[in-house]
């Protein structure tokens, strides 16, 4: 390889090292804040070494109204959103992936497009749905609309996972006489684990960190998951109590990183289905 071609990739790669690591220090920062902030009793915006190492703002945060209600509410939410959202993702995706018809490719054209819309524009029409149908200020209407907005990019990665599964298994199933339903969760889903782990976590995820929507359809202070709790830690001129919202932040981002740990491994195994239909 000539020298000057050499030299000029060698500048490219650390040219696009030292980006990466721009970019990483980008995400590092407000994570190292929140991580120095809990512990330091004088915590304020700039990212410093704690001037003594505390537990105080944990003691302030750690009691049933600031944190363990609202982390409840945050579980039964989107838990039961999630739950929701992957099983009616599955049936959804499952005629989708397994059969053929002109309206496929419409409906996921239209899946797409709602994919796009945003949060927001929809939320007056729903809003003023809610109020007709007695839904505001109920766990389950919340839990229904979390359900129903997630619930088109889950049925888009569904469907896409679903189609790694060769219909030769289930053809095979059929011929010993299994109906779809139970070819679908004896074969299809146990093959498809890190589908359906992707569309769990990404889904959890997104409701979990979502502010908005339970901000606009639950009025009772007990009813309020973390994600809107979060917001009692700003006061009303402007002060902050940096130090406690920081070790509010550790607890509450706390469950989604556990998640993720759990499903790793699953999330990394990807589809070994390459001679399953061999022989």
């Amino acid at each position: 390889m000539p020298r000057p071609l050499a030299t000029r990739r060698t500048r490219h790669r650390l040219a696009a090292d030292a980006g990466l690591l721009v970019v990483a220090a980008a995400f590092a920062l407000p994570l190292l804040w929140v991580v120095l902030s809990a512990l330091d009793p004088d915590a304020d915006l700039r990212v410093k070494a704690p001037d003594g190492l505390t537990l105080d703002n944990f003691d302030a945060v750690l009691n049933a109204d600031v944190t363990f209600t609202p982390l409840l509410n945050s579980f039964v939410l989107c838990g039961g959103a999630t739950l929701l959202t992957v099983v009616c993702a599955v049936l959804a995706a499952y005629p989708l992936s397994r059969f053929r018809s002109r309206l496929n490719r419409p409906f996921l054209l239209a899946i797409l497009f709602a994919t796009s819309l945003p949060i927001t524009a929809i939320m007056v029409p729903v809003y003023a749905l809610f109020v007709q149908v007695n839904l505001i200020d109920t766990r389950q209407g919340t839990i229904l609309f979390f359900a129903a907005s997630q619930l088109p990019f889950a049925i888009w990665l569904m469907k896409n996972f679903m189609d790694g599964v060769p219909k030769e298994l289930e053809e095979a199933a059929w011929t010993d006489g299994a109906s779809s339903l139970q070819s679908l969760v004896r074969i299809v889903l146990p093959l498809m684990g890190p589908g359906v782990a992707v569309v769990t976590v990404f889904s959890f995820v997104a409701m979990w960190g979502n502010f908005f929507v339970p901000f606009m359809l639950l009025l009772s202070p007990d009813q309020l998951p973390a994600s809107v709790s979060i917001n009692e830690f700003f006061g009303n001129r402007g002060m902050v109590a940096y130090g406690q919202l920081a070790a509010f932040s550790v607890v509450y981002s706390t469950p989604v990183i556990l998640l993720y740990v759990l499903v790793a491994r699953r999330l990394g195994g990807g589809f070994a289905l390459g001679g399953a239909v061999k022989g």
